[in-house]
């Protein structure tokens, strides 16, 4: 009996690193490597040559001088006479803060119309599919300004001491005014902390008991109840905490007190006219992403998901969705990124983000244009690479596994 076994392999040769198809994905990407870091080397080079003609220098030291200017909107103790440094870094934070809050805001609009686009009612498919046309051609600077002037045209926090009968406060504790929206503040006392370790753990518990749900339905074929067990987890153990610790969370209500609001949260217009322009302008985009998900899996699949008995709601969550992630989830990253650098349209309205501090007021006063670049750059470039590394672990686990 003959047996089929490999080619003997040869000894290594100089020439196999254009000809053999082994090495010659790898000569190709060395050789690229090799130019991209010269050219770079070139550019720096020459940037320091034309520094050091004008006597001027790279330098991170004013860093540490005192800012002088205030910031409205702070994550973090800030004053005028904090340094450039605490200045830049509540810039980051405001930057992180809109980002996060656009991105997840844009997820659940942009994954309800894409669905509802979808949906037999001719009119409610119709409504979403003008909102995806209307917003995602229009440039996102145009929606940024035209939510802030939505925003100023709202009552001045004067019209709530009853000057004008149709202002009230909504629910007596949400007041929207031409500075922003006022919302009650959480206030938390001793042992408040246990609290929010047993709502932490029951927000953990849910997503357990929900795999747990669907584990059950693929390997036995039992249909847990998932909705009403999942809303006992949502608030039964943090209510019981909350009493047996002696109620120890309370609620700072916002009350007009002369010319403004004092107590609770201020939420500043800049701030809501920059997360709602880029939630409503990258929902649109991913609705398209979502749509195209969805279509992309076969028919036959609902089908056999219906013959099942399964309700039209649980073939989607079951069902379609998995399977549509592999599709929707490789353009949402892209989706996230552009949220992330569309924020620095912030300083159209007022917003301090890190282009409006660092690149902005700092650059103007200390005249180091170069270095606040290059930090920009580079915090952009992390966050950049940050999102795309969580985004790409996450879409490994849901793509499709081969044998």
């Amino acid at each position: 009996m003959s047996t089929i076994t490999d080619p003997p392999q040869g000894s290594f040769r100089l020439s196999m690193l254009l000809n053999d198809t082994r090495y010659r994905g790898y000569t190709f990407q060395f050789i690229a490597l090799v130019l991209l870091i010269g050219a770079m080397g070139y550019l720096m080079s020459n940037l320091f040559s034309n520094l050091a003609a004008q006597g001027l220098n790279i330098s991170y030291q004013f860093l540490d001088e005192p800012a002088g200017y205030g910031i409205a909107q702070t994550m973090v103790e800030y004053t005028s006479q904090s340094s450039h440094l605490q200045a830049a870094w509540v810039g980051i934070l405001n930057t992180l803060l809109v980002a996060f809050l656009a991105c997840v805001t844009a997820t659940i609009l942009g994954v309800t119309a894409g669905v509802l686009r979808l949906s037999k009612n001719w009119l409610v498919a119709k409504l979403m599919s003008a909102y995806v046309e209307a917003f995602r051609n229009v440039p996102v600077l145009i929606w940024i300004l035209v939510i802030n002037t939505i925003v100023i045209t709202m009552p001045s926090p004067r019209a709530y001491r009853g000057e004008t009968p149709d202002t009230e406060m909504l629910f007596g504790l949400i007041a929207y005014t031409n500075r922003g929206v006022y919302i009650p503040a959480p206030t938390f006392g001793p042992g408040s902390m246990v609290v929010v370790l047993v709502f932490l753990a029951s927000i953990l518990g849910i997503f357990m008991y929900r795999r747990y749900a669907i584990k059950q339905l693929y390997d036995h074929g039992r249909d847990l109840p998932t909705f009403l067990p999942s809303l006992a987890l949502f608030f039964i153990p943090t209510l019981l905490a909350y009493f047996i610790m002696g109620r120890p969370i309370g609620v700072d209500v916002p009350a007009l007190q002369g010319f403004n609001f004092q107590g609770g949260t201020q939420i500043g217009r800049p701030l809501i006219a920059l997360w709602l322009a880029l939630s409503i302008y990258t929902g649109a985009f991913i609705a398209e992403n979502v749509r195209a998900g969805i279509q992309a899996v076969s028919k036959g699949q609902t089908e056999a998901a219906a013959s099942l008995g399964l309700r039209p709601n649980r073939v989607m969550n079951l069902v379609v969705l998995p399977q549509a992630l592999r599709v929707i989830i490789p353009p949402l990253i892209s989706q996230f990124l552009n949220i992330t650098k569309n924020s620095s349209l912030a300083i159209a309205v007022g917003y301090e983000d890190i282009t409006a501090t660092l690149g902005g007021i700092t650059l103007n006063q200390t005249g180091r244009a170069i270095e606040c670049i290059l930090l920009l750059m580079l915090f952009y470039l992390t966050i950049s690479l940050l999102i795309s590394a969580v985004m790409n672990v996450y879409n490994n686990s849901v793509s499709l596994k081969e044998r």
